[in-house]
């Protein structure tokens, strides 16, 4: 029979029978950390859209994560921080999103612009809930200087692909910039997503801007 105190300190056993080494189990134990920590601020970023910074409590975000409060609080100590985090976690999965559109070169240059404003921008229009009027003046107070810096990242990545793409030969004349058009083309974007009621009509309204500003690239007959 096998001795109890000998098979407890015994390491665990690999599928193939091999003790797994101290490396592979810390990067599972990562890894699991980091899908608990993605769902609970998918799970934060879900209802602060809907009811908005000051409506919003750790009480609900745990429903909404499916984990008790105290498991919450391992995560995140207050309401504050764990805005925080959702915010940055949504500002880097967006502009990871948005960039992947600006660099599929296998697409239109009007196509790759449409998609990534439509990911950096458009992707929460219409996902409001009534009580988050307060989530701009909360961001602006909890994010530091977080939403300058990804905006700037972004605005320099649609400068890029402009400069790239052969049409800013057309505006040279006129002594315009890629990042004057990126820059235009950001808040163009940023008006429509205040008057769109969803992301469809955003994207609707958005694509005539970009077809315009591109139109030096169309052939003749195109246009």
């Amino acid at each position: 029979m096998t001795n109890d105190a000998d098979s407890a300190v015994k390491p665990a056993a690999s599928s193939r029978g091999k003790p797994q080494s101290k490396g592979a189990i810390k990067a599972a134990g990562s890894k699991e950390n980091d899908l608990r920590r993605r769902k609970l601020l998918d799970a934060a970023l879900a209802v602060f859209i809907r009811y908005g910074f000051r409506k919003s409590s750790m009480d609900e975000v745990a429903r909404a994560a499916q984990v008790s409060r105290q498991g919450l609080y391992l995560h995140f100590a207050t309401k504050e921080e764990i805005f925080r985090a959702a915010l940055h976690y949504a500002l880097d999965n967006g502009f990871t999103a948005a960039t992947a559109c600006l660099s599929d070169e296998a697409l239109p240059l009007e196509t790759r612009l449409v998609q990534a404003f439509d990911q950096w921008i458009g992707r929460y229009i219409g996902m409001m809930g009534a009580g988050a009027a307060d989530l701009t003046e909360a961001s602006n107070e909890l994010a530091d200087s977080a939403l300058e810096h990804y905006e700037n990242l972004f605005v320099e990545a649609v400068a890029k692909t402009l400069r790239a793409s052969g049409l800013m030969a057309a505006y040279k004349p006129a002594g315009l910039t890629a990042r004057q058009l990126a820059e235009t083309l950001s808040a163009t974007a940023r008006g429509f997503k205040y008057s769109c009621g969803s992301r469809t009509d955003f994207v609707t309204g958005f694509t005539i801007a970009v077809r315009a500003m591109c139109m030096p690239l169309r052939e003749p007959h195109e246009r």
